[in-house]
């Protein structure tokens, strides 16, 4: 670039090709300060101090200015509400009578639709529509993968800040005693029982009243504002706490328990009875104030167990007001006055069992109180007091307590509040008002380490006496108070007023007493001294004790006060400040002269010592400082830096005396020992340690004249520090494992130690001046002039305070000059730049060259220390790099000479450890994780300030050597961490510039792809090989580094299961959503620049199209034809190599799918590409391709549609209803619970729901299911995100839709060849849900590209237009008026076309559209469930209208031909409607279709449509058998047509081929007259008029007959399908067919059972069409007469009214005269097929018995008196035998019985019968395989029995015992006998077999029966063998009625 400029004029592309001039900026952000004026003297010049205290009031950072890749979030308005096609309107029936079309009211007409004008007018109008208004950012529309964190965001860490743990709020609201005769003073502080440790310090409150406050007027100055706090913010890091509390009065004569025992007697109730009394205390009181107010006494004290209350007030309904009884039990008290307050949420580190931060406010009286008992005062004692109040048996139950109240307030410190006072006595913003009484934040001990570091300043010292034995002490000491001092000489003026006050006194005071306990020569005590120490200490500062004897009773000439012993603690030793624990001496005169810088422990010459000199005081020293580091390794190597900066030797270092000549060891051992340094002290100083160490390492110290380098060892201690940080530390990580506190020290503290501001107003403004050298910039406060432009040789120290270890920055100034030339890199480095009177010289190294220097020569443990946590150095080195270029103005100057040769060498040296693959290989997986990580953010840093030919170098030799490693490991893991890599490296703001986007593809001038490679710049494409810029050539991957990079890895993903592949997927995704939503490329020139870098990502997708998610359901055909659209380069990408190579076998791409995720992501990146993309580039690639590739591109472009298709609001929430799939599984259970373990009657149940559960257990939702889940169960989203999500997914599908349908119009214009495919993904589209706003655009191109190719449609793509009427017609019927309009439009074109093409051939008519209209409008109507009516008539108007309004056409019959199609429709319409009424009803439902497809009867396409959508409904409801008759129905249609079209002999000729299978298919027969012929055109153009389509009929009916159970019609179906097969020469269909037919032939044998039949007749008016009709039914097997009765009266009793219907019990004729005309009658009787004797013959099997079924009968008994039964010699029995219309099963299930007819028999026939049916079944039971003895047994019983009742015996004797008197009896007397003797045989047979069946214990049994059988033998032997001596005369002349039966009886005939 910078050899070629480019040759645009500046505008957005320009800005495309150029970094911005602001790309980097370092921005000053000044420090915020908690508290309004800062904490820090302007005295204070010790460096040190500074050091630690610039940090805590100083602006913070320089940072890298990065732009953020911009996350988009859609406003809510941005989205148009678009309407989609969903039908939302209530659908009502139509009535019934037909809609008068005429007076309808069509939709508005769409103008100039009839006008001609040019296709090229047309396209250009329809263009401008569709591209106006669309959406700009296509991923705004599509949310991101679930990913976590995306892996590129860097999170800012957070700004370095104060500590603070979870904040308690306590208020003290009133303290009183039972009597008020003196004032009382109160502490609280925190305990943490478990720890034994005082965890926070003491808050002294005061709330006596003005009154009695009064009497202590003497002894107190004005009390300061800050001490008269009565609430407290107590911060608790580990939450486990009591709350303590202490209560002390002023001294008095007399013990502790004396002085407390008014409070116990007197009750406040009797204060009037004992006045005087009181009067008197008072009056003490009084006196006792007056002369000792100055002392204290301990007097009470209480604790709270402050959890309780937290837990207690978190479950309390609201504010809650407590009470604490004595026995710690809590009574809970409403009191709603307090206001709730809002919780705040701060987290803390610890396992607390509860949160601080969100219970409810509490108010808390505590009545109960416990004197101190003076010998129990110590803090061992106390923890001891607070174990036993947890206990239940407490010892403190039984003490005598004090009564009193205490109220006092606890909740949630709020975030910022008000009037707040630091534990320094700092304000804290917002302070509005300073005489407003303040809340004090008291500073928390934490029992375990805070790793926080130090950011405000704080330097506080506590002091804790803690006993003192003067037993051994002579003289009167008894009443000892300690009087405390912090001196700074040794002069009694010396004492500095930095003791702070406790209640009601001054801010600050030079004296603190402690309490006394009365008459005790060794007291304990527990009182605290807070001390403010001052910023620098000396040798003379001390602490000095003074112990006091205080004389209580007023004697003359005793002194208040007697001192009575002396001791101290100096604060520096050795120059470390002295803390802990002492026992020290006390001495019993005042200390000598100089003392101070001795320790008591010393035996002075001359001092008188209590209890010879041991130790008899305890006192404990703590401090809380951010000045003293309180570690002895810390304090020794900061003492050192700092004695080097001031140049002071001899340093002082404990006992040491360390000389200039060993100052280098010393250093050298104090860096190394840094290591044994506490954690804690560490992270506390852990930003001026990082400092010091980096000021080392850029400036070697010079010592004796030597230049000592300290690069290596404090680069090896820093790596060692933050590895510790990391290890122990390892909860503050984010997820790159960075350090959080490191972090935020590289954000805002690191800078570079010569490159200050230097301006008394630190900000931006600040930074064009001169520089000076300091670790942290300065506060504002201090004066300008201070120390900053001082001469060398000056020092910086006061003289006086020599030893001091802590060391000033400002003296190490680097050279003080303009910005310009002092920081100039050109210095001279061995130049003498230091003035001649310092031994000191200055040396600069530049830190990020000097730290590439030393990780790179750095070996072993510490390059592997440093690798552990390589991100903290990189940041390092980017900052520095950063602020170096800044401060020396060298970001405008070029990137090549930005860095000298070693620094860049360095760098590529440190990428080459970072990835060499041995190491890699040897490492745990984290640490390599965290490296990829990284090195990638720091090489997309560098991209930033370097040249970027050197970084893609270095990105190039990374990625070889991980691909290497990937060929040689076939890693999963490592071929994720390398698109980590990528994914980090392409997010670089500027990553669109790097990739060249306006470059050409010209090969480059130099091997690496360097930016100053590209040669010359064109806006035009048109000279360069097309191909180029889609594929992924090597020019292309040269030219477009990254984007390369991105798209090979996406051409060769291995297995689209694999992480890596969606990682992949997601990197594109990420990239191209940034790019959508950035405003720079917002210009749509620009963007189509970008999408240029993206143009092979078509091709890619095109290849791995098989493997993606199939959203639509449909077989892929595109096959594997297209020639690869990927060159062999691809290969190159993996390893980065620009020559091909042969990949592995592993690494070809095996067949795996992608999910849909992954899928849906990858397309939407097409679409996005497809969208930006330059449509002339488009158009001539989409030229190029050959039709199979073309053919790939439109399947993906279907694969689209189907995958944005809407999904609707019920989607959404079906997928937020997480409990779904529990809900399904309970269900399961539940039902399992109730049907108990599977039996015959379980399985009855199941059968009745229709299928066995589970069976479709893979689909995803199941309708009983959805509704059985109630929706109040949707947990997670809100109503109203839902509605946004699918408002949002509606915008997607349409923006997806308008992008595809602009590609197919530039695919259109490319290439005609491949139209049919066009319209296949153009109709897809119309199918699929789509909102109004595209199906108005789509209907647009549609109609465009039929007026253009009219033949494509009418000649070559018949199928389609078929498809195309269907959708036309859906649309039509869309309860959205535009779709309605357009397509009402469309189709009224589409007949017009057809109607000129045809005019063309003369044949003038439009029969194709006609016929295919009227076949859609049949199919949606037979399967469509939510089509409307209403809004298909106002279609059909609005297409009429057209008709009438059409001039051009008017004298033709065109507008005649449309009348009559629109009237036809109508009328299908119309019966429609009707077939909606009875949706409910099965079989009136079945009926209509029936009617309709006979209707259609001359139409063999529309009648097959019909029969199919009865074949349908049948199988959704089981009845396999019917559908199969449909099937079966449907092919003898098709059989007769192809018959006319083609004669082939292997061909069924007919119907007749099929009468085998049933006798009803010669209904199909085309022998009307008006029958079409198949020539003809439009007519049997459907698919299934072909071979293949019979085939395919044949094959359906087959397997429904399969399923049905009936395998001999499987057999039959399959013989007309064999021949076929033959002639074919299809082997392998023969095959599978002879397979099915084995299997068919294996199943007959077993148990099966077919219908069941019933009579049903309907009578009443209310019936309308079925009044008076009977049909039989066929109903499922072992279907219960019940369940019919109950089901059909079910039915119509909820359509007419349950008291309307009534079911006729009896099975006699109905008389309509005796029936209500209001009711509605059904009449229904059991029937059983009924065959004459020659037809048994045929029929043998339970199939043949069960199969072509037209007669039915059923018997009805009746005696001549009215009666059903009678005595056997009156009984008859009438016979109904109906015959149906036709043969069962037929294709409905009801079917009219056409003809009736009885037959009477007399009662010796019915005998007859009953005889002959016992016999067959005696003879059943004998000769049954196998034997079922139990079966026979009862048959037996039921035959020789002797007590059954009119049996065999009895009917005999009715019958046979006299010969009848009328001879037309007698051949029916003889027959009877006949059967008699059958009987007697057969039972005897039976008697045989019974006993060859039984065991020995049946033996009595069998001689039972046959006893019987004996019996009825004798009686029945006379009866059988009487002759009818008539009957056996000689033959007579033969009868003409040769059957009896017509002879005899009464024949009644109905027809």
């Amino acid at each position: 670039l910078i050899t070629h400029p480019p040759i645009i004029e500046s505008g957005p592309l320009r800005d495309l090709i150029e970094f911005p001039p602001d790309d980097i900026e370092v921005v000053f952000t000044p420090r915020e300060c908690r508290t309004l004026c800062v904490s820090l003297c302007s005295r204070e010049n010790d460096g040190h101090v500074r050091d630690s205290t610039g940090r805590s009031s100083d602006a913070f950072h320089f940072r890298l200015r990065c732009l953020p890749s911009p996350v988009c979030l859609l406003p809510q308005d941005d989205v148009k509400r678009r309407s989609m096609s969903i039908d939302d309107t209530p659908r009502g029936s139509w009535a019934c009578s037909i809609f008068d079309l005429k007076n309808s009211v069509p939709d508005a007409l769409l103008p100039h639709l009839l006008d001609r004008a040019p296709n090229e007018e047309i396209d250009r109008h329809n263009e401008e529509h569709r591209k106006s208004h669309r959406h700009r950012e296509l991923f705004a529309l599509h949310p991101a993968l679930d990913e976590e964190e995306p892996i590129e965001r860097h999170c800012v860490p957070d700004v370095p800040k104060e500590h603070f743990g979870q904040r308690l709020l306590v208020k003290c609201l009133s303290l009183k005693f039972e009597i008020e005769i003196e004032p009382i003073f109160a502490s609280l502080a925190l305990y943490d029982v478990k720890e034994k440790k005082k965890i926070s310090e003491n808050f002294f409150f005061d709330l006596n009243s003005e009154q009695t406050k009064g009497m202590l007027r003497p002894h107190i100055q004005t009390a300061a504002i800050s001490t008269l706090a009565r609430s407290a913010i107590f911060s608790i890091t580990y939450p486990s706490q009591d709350v303590f509390l202490v209560i002390q009065k002023v001294l008095q004569q007399g013990d502790i328990g004396e002085c407390a025992e008014p409070y116990m007697v007197f009750k406040e109730a009797d204060a009037a009875k004992n006045k005087e009394k009181l009067d008197k205390l008072r009056s003490q009181s009084e006196q006792f104030c007056t002369r000792l107010g100055r002392y204290r006494m301990p007097f009470a004290w209480t604790a709270i167990h402050l959890m309780n209350i937290v837990n207690s007030a978190g479950s309390l309904e609201r504010d809650t007001d407590m009470e604490m009884g004595l026995k710690g039990s809590w009574s809970e008290r409403r009191n709603s006055s307090i206001a709730g307050r809002r919780s705040l949420e701060r987290t803390t580190s610890g396992d607390e069992s509860c949160s601080l931060t969100s219970f409810r406010p509490a108010t808390l009286t505590v009545t109960n109180f416990f004197k101190q008992e003076g010998d129990r005062l110590s803090d061992e004692d106390l923890y001891k007091f607070l174990a036993d109040m947890r206990r239940p048996s407490s010892v403190l139950r039984r003490l005598r307590p004090i009564t009193g109240t205490l109220k006092i307030d606890i909740s949630p410190a709020p975030e910022n509040p008000h009037y707040c006072l630091t534990p320094d006595l700092q304000q804290v913003k917002p302070y509005p008002d300073s005489r407003v009484r303040p809340t004090r934040e008291i500073l928390e001990f934490p029992p375990r380490d805070v790793y926080v570091p130090n950011t405000t300043y704080r330097n506080l010292l506590y002091v804790n006496p803690h006993s003192l034995n003067f037993a051994n002490r002579q003289g009167s000491a008894r009443n000892i108070t300690v009087k405390v001092q912090f001196m700074n000489g040794e002069d009694p003026s010396n004492a500095m007023p930095v003791i702070f006050g406790k209640s009601s006194c001054a801010d600050y005071s030079k004296e603190a007493y402690t309490a006394v306990v009365y008459h005790n020569r060794s007291p304990d005590f527990h009182d605290e001294v807070k001390i403010k120490l001052p910023a620098s200490l000396t040798d003379h500062h001390h602490i000095l004790f003074t112990f006091y004897h205080v004389s209580c009773q007023q004697k003359q000439n005793t002194p208040l006060e007697t001192p009575v012993g002396y001791t101290w603690i100096p604060m520096l030793q050795n120059g470390r400040l002295r803390t802990g624990s002492f026992n020290l001496p006390v001495s019993l005169e005042k200390p000598p002269q100089s003392y101070s810088v001795l320790s008591p422990d010393v035996p002075l010459p001359g001092m008188k010592w209590v209890d010879n000199h041991r130790g008899v005081f305890n006192v404990e020293v703590t401090s809380v400082s951010t000045v003293h580091t309180q570690d002895q390794y810390l304090d020794k190597f900061f003492a050192l830096v700092h004695a080097l900066d001031e140049h002071m030797f001899p340093v002082r270092i404990g006992d040491m005396r360390i000389m200039e000549n060993n100052l280098e060891a010393e250093l050298k051992s104090s860096i190394a020992a840094l290591n044994s340094s506490q954690l804690e002290p560490i992270v506390r100083f852990l930003h001026l340690l990082l400092d010091k160490l980096v000021l080392l390492v850029v400036r070697p110290p010079v010592i004796a004249g030597q230049i000592v380098n300290l690069g290596q060892s404090s680069f090896e201690v820093m790596a060692s520090i933050v590895n510790r940080l990391h290890k122990y530390l390892d909860t503050s990580q984010d997820m790159h494992g960075r350090n959080s506190l490191l972090s935020s020290y590289i954000h805002y503290v690191f800078r570079l130690p010569n490159m200050d501001p230097n301006s008394p107003s630190p900000g931006p403004g600040g930074l064009g001046g001169s520089v000076h050298y300091a670790t942290m910039a300065r506060s504002a406060q201090r004066p300008a002039s201070l120390n900053l432009n001082r001469s060398r040789s000056l020092s910086n120290s006061n003289p006086d305070i020599s030893g001091t270890p802590t060391s000033p920055d400002d003296e190490v100034r680097s050279i003080i000059g303009s910005k310009n030339n002092s920081l100039s890199c050109h210095l001279d480095m061995n130049g003498d730049s230091h003035s001649s009177n310092s031994i000191h010289r200055v040396v600069n190294n530049l830190f990020h060259e000097e730290l590439a220097l030393q990780w790179v020569v750095s070996s072993g443990s510490v390059r592997e220390g440093a690798l552990q946590q390589a991100w903290f150095f990189f940041e390092l080195m980017v900052k520095s790099i950063i602020h170096h270029l800044y401060f020396t103005d060298r970001l405008e100057s070029p990137r090549k000479n930005r860095f000298p040769e070693r620094f860049m060498d360095d760098i590529t040296a440190l990428v080459n450890v970072t990835s060499d693959p041995v190491f890699l290989y040897n490492q745990d997986l984290e640490l390599v994780e965290r490296l990829n990580t990284s090195l990638a953010f720091f090489l997309n840093d560098l991209l930033s300030v370097m040249d970027r030919g050197f970084v893609f170098s270095l990105i190039k030799t990374y990625w070889k050597q991980v691909s290497t490693k990937l060929y040689a490991l076939q890693n999963h893991t490592l071929e994720s961490l390398r698109l980590d890599f990528l994914r980090i490296v392409c997010s670089h703001e500027h990553y669109v510039t790097l990739n060249l986007p306006c470059s050409l593809l010209t090969p480059p001038a130099s091997p690496s792809p360097s930016v100053s490679s590209s040669s010359g710049f064109s806006t035009h494409v048109q000279d360069q090989k097309i191909a180029n810029m889609f594929e992924l050539s090597v020019p292309f991957r040269e030219q477009h580094y990254l984007a390369g990079l991105v798209l090979s890895e996406l051409a060769v993903i291995l297995d689209p299961e694999a992480e890596g592949s969606v990682k992949v997927v997601s990197v594109v995704h990420n990239l191209l959503s940034s790019h959508d939503s950035d405003p720079r490329y917002a210009d749509p020139e620009v963007k189509a620049r970008v999408a240029m870098l993206y143009l092979p990502l078509i091709g890619i997708v095109m290849e791995t199209l098989p493997q993606l998610h199939d959203f639509t359901g449909w077989s892929k055909n595109s096959g594997e034809d297209g020639n690869s659209m990927i060159s062999q380069t691809v290969a190159m990408a993996i390893a980065g190599t620009s020559t091909p190579m042969s990949r592995p076998s592993s690494f070809l791409r095996p067949h795996g799918t992608f999910s849909a995720e992954s899928s849906r992501s990858l397309l939407i990146c097409l679409l996005w590409v497809l969208k930006n993309a330059d449509e002339c580039v488009l158009q001539k690639w989409f030229t190029d391709l050959s039709v199979s590739q073309l053919n790939r591109l439109l399947d993906m472009l279907y694969l689209c549609v189907s995958c944005f298709e809407y999904k609707g609001k019920k989607a959404f929430e079906r997928m937020n209803s997480l409990t779904f799939k529990k809900s399904k599984d309970m269900k399961a259970k539940l039902e399992e619970a109730i049907l108990g373990s599977i039996g015959a009657r379980q399985e009855m149940v199941r059968r009745s729901r229709g299928h066995a559960f589970g069976s479709q257990e893979n689909l995803r939702w199941r309708k009983d299911m959805t509704h059985w889940r109630q929706n109040s169960e949707r947990m997670d989203k809100t109503r109203a995100e839902l509605e946004h999500e699918a408002l949002i997914d509606g915008n997607l599908a349409t923006e997806a839709n308008l992008i595809i349908l602009d590609t197919l119009e530039i695919i259109v214009q490319s290439k005609e060849s491949i139209l049919g495919g066009v319209l296949k993904v153009l109709l897809h589209s119309m199918a699929c849900n789509q909102s109004a706003l595209y199906l108005q655009h789509c209907f647009a191109t549609q109609r465009a590209l039929v007026s253009k190719f009219p033949e494509l449609l009418f000649e070559e793509e018949t199928e389609q237009c078929a498809d195309l009427c269907l959708r036309l017609l859906r649309n039509c019927s869309s309860s959205v008026g535009t779709i309605r309009a357009h397509a009402s439009a469309s189709l009224y074109l589409l007949m017009r076309q057809n109607f000129e093409i045809g005019n063309v051939s003369t044949t003038s008519n439009f029969a194709r559209v006609k016929m295919q209209v009227t076949m859609s409008l049949s199919s949606l109507v037979g399967t469509s469930q939510n089509f409307n009516e209403e809004f298909l008539r106002r279609s059909l108007k609005t297409i009429l209208t057209y008709g009438e309004e059409d001039l051009e056409l008017r004298e033709t019959t065109f507008p005649d031909q449309v009348q009559d199609l629109v009237f036809n429709l109508h009328m299908i319409l119309s019966d429609t409607v009707k077939m909606k009424e009875h949706q409910e009803d099965p079989e009136m439902l079945i009926d209509l279709m029936y009617r309709i497809a006979k209707g259609y009867q001359t139409s063999p396409d529309l009648r097959l449509t019909w029969l199919q959508n009865m074949a349908g409904k049948h199988s959704e409801r089981t009845n396999h058998a019917e559908a199969a008759q449909c099937l079966v129905h449907s092919a003898a249609l098709v059989a007769e047509y192809l018959s006319m079209l083609e004669d082939r002999k292997y061909l069924p000729v007919g119907c007749v081929t099929f009468q085998n299978i049933s006798s009803n298919v010669l209904e199909e027969s085309a022998v009307s007259d008006d029958v079409v012929s198949p020539d003809e055109e439009g007519i049997c153009s459907g698919k299934y008029f072909t071979e293949a389509g019979l085939v395919g009929l044949l094959d359906q009916a087959a397997s429904s007959f399969s399923m049905a159970g009936m395998y001999e019609a499987v057999n039959e179906v399959y013989k007309v399908l064999i021949p076929i097969h033959e002639a074919n020469r299809d082997a392998k269909k023969l095959a599978t067919i002879h397979g099915k037919l084995q299997e068919a032939f294996g199943k007959i044998d077993g148990k099966r059972m077919f219908g069941t039949y019933f009579r049903v007749g309907f009578y009443g008016s209310k019936f309308g069409d079925l009044d008076e009709q009977e049909f039989v039914y066929k109903e499922p097997a072992i279907t219960k007469l019940a369940e019919i009765s109950h089901r059909l009266e079910g039915f119509y009793g909820e359509r007419y009214g349950e008291d309307q219907v009534e079911v006729i019990k009896d099975s006699n004729p109905v008389d309509k005269c005796k029936l209500d005309p209001n009711k509605a009658y059904v009449q229904i009787t059991y029937v059983e097929p009924y065959f004459d004797t020659y037809e048994m013959k045929d029929r043998i099997t339970y199939f043949d018995k069960n199969y072509n079924l037209r007669r039915f009968v059923y018997c009805t008994p009746f005696t001549l008196d009215g009666r059903a039964h009678g005595d056997l010699h009156d009984q008859f029995k009438r016979k109904t035998i109906l015959t149906t219309s036709h043969a069962f099963p037929y294709i409905k299930t009801r079917i009219n019985i056409i003809h009736k007819e009885e037959i009477i028999s007399m009662p010796m026939e019915v005998a007859i019968e009953d005889m002959q049916k016992k016999t067959q079944e005696l003879a059943f039971a004998t000769h049954q395989d196998p034997s079922d003895a139990k079966m026979l047994q009862m048959v037996l019983q039921g035959s020789v029995g002797t007590t059954v009742n009119q049996g065999p015996l009895e009917v005999a004797q009715v019958f046979l015992s006299e010969i009848p008197s009328d001879p037309k009896l007698y051949r029916h007397h003889n027959k009877l006998r006949l059967c008699f003797k059958d009987f007697t045989k057969r039972c005897e047979d039976a008697l045989r077999k019974n006993k060859s069946l039984i065991g020995p214990d049946q033996k009595e049994y069998q001689r039972e029966l046959e006893r019987n059988y004996h019996r009825l033998k004798e009686a029945l032997q006379p009866l059988i063998c009487r002759k009818i001596p008539q009957l056996y005369k000689p033959v007579l002349q033969v009868n003409t009625h040769r059957d009896s039966f017509s002879r005899m009886s009464l024949r009644k005939l109905e027809l």
